[in-house]
């Protein structure tokens, strides 16, 4: 009698508790506005980002745009045999983590460095100003940054070399030099992206507690000290997030860029993984090829990203996940 007065108890405790799919029922009734303001965006994101991951398998296929995926034959690792075989694969590599680290160390710092500045500014009516010049050069199309590069270092005409020549010395061919591929390529996304970059960082600076500063010049901080204990700690999650997506990019150099500021004289220095890709893949019409290059892409950003998010896991306990 025990046992069935035992089970009778439990039976109408399972019938009080809420099972999961309850719960879940619940909150989809209590959020159920919100549920509809989400579903365009998954919709959005099924559409533009999961779907086309069918086409992963052109990769893997002689692709033909009359025979379709599913008549086109099989090939395997035909593709990426290919790529890794060719005797300037390790330039296009080379140049595409390198262009990429120099962005990294003098484009990601760039912004923080700006934003503190700018943050320290008193005059509300100087710093808008300075805030919306620096904004500008973000809405600029790439082509007409680049335009603007070469009219600005031009051997005949551009301001630097009419410089040079002033001192004496002969015009040099900024663009047309492999040695200063880089240089210009950095320089130019960091003009294009610094006040853009800066925002994050300005809305993070914001939300730091001014009771922090105040305590700290009572107790005799200086400016540097405010800013090595007060400020950069509270920014740090702010950097490391931004820093950690960053780097799940690491072989996506901006084509359009490079692709713009190339001549065959810089080859050398100028000749990434995305230029190639365009070269062979889209105006050689094989888009096996290319697709397979873009998986090989994919594939080393996305190791580099869990290995960095464990990374900075395990050193400071901030994780995109």
């Amino acid at each position: 009698m025990e046992i069935v007065k035992k089970k009778r108890s439990v039976s109408k405790l399972n019938s009080v508790l809420p099972s999961k799919e309850n719960k879940f029922i619940k909150k989809f009734i209590k959020g159920k506005y919100l549920f509809m303001l989400v579903i365009p965006t998954v919709v959005c994101m099924a559409l533009f980002y999961y779907l086309p991951m069918w086409g992963i398998l052109i990769a893997f296929k002689q692709y033909s745009p009359f025979k379709g995926l599913a008549g086109s034959s099989w090939v395997g690792f035909k593709h990426f045999k290919t790529f890794f075989g060719n005797p300037f694969f390790f330039r296009y590599f080379k140049n595409t983590i390198l262009l990429s680290f120099y962005s990294l160390v003098w484009g990601f710092p760039a912004p923080i460095v700006f934003a503190l500045i700018l943050n320290d500014v008193q005059n509300i009516r100087f710093k808008k100003l300075v805030q919306t010049v620096s904004y500008m050069p973000h809405f600029y199309s790439t082509v007409v940054v680049v335009g603007l590069f070469t009219m600005f270092l031009s051997p005949t005409s551009g301001p630097i070399n009419k410089l040079i020549q002033a001192f004496g010395h002969k015009p040099i061919s900024f663009l047309a030099d492999a040695k200063y591929f880089r240089t210009i390529y950095v320089t130019s996304e960091i003009w294009q992206g610094l006040g853009w970059g800066a925002i994050i960082y300005l809305a993070a600076l914001t939300n730091i507690d001014p009771q922090l500063y105040e305590a700290a010049i009572i107790d005799g901080a200086s400016k540097f000290k405010r800013l090595v204990y007060i400020t950069l700690p509270c920014l740090a999650p702010t950097i490391i997030t931004m820093l950690l997506l960053r780097l799940g990019h690491i072989m996506n150099v901006g084509f359009e860029r490079a692709y713009l500021l190339q001549k065959p004289s810089t080859y050398e220095t100028s000749d990434i993984i995305q230029t190639y890709i365009y070269r062979t893949g889209i105006e050689g019409n094989n888009f096996s090829f290319a697709s397979a290059v873009g998986l090989f892409n994919s594939v080393v950003n996305v190791i580099f990203l869990v290995g960095c998010n464990k990374l900075s896991q395990y050193l400071t306990e901030t994780s995109l996940w």
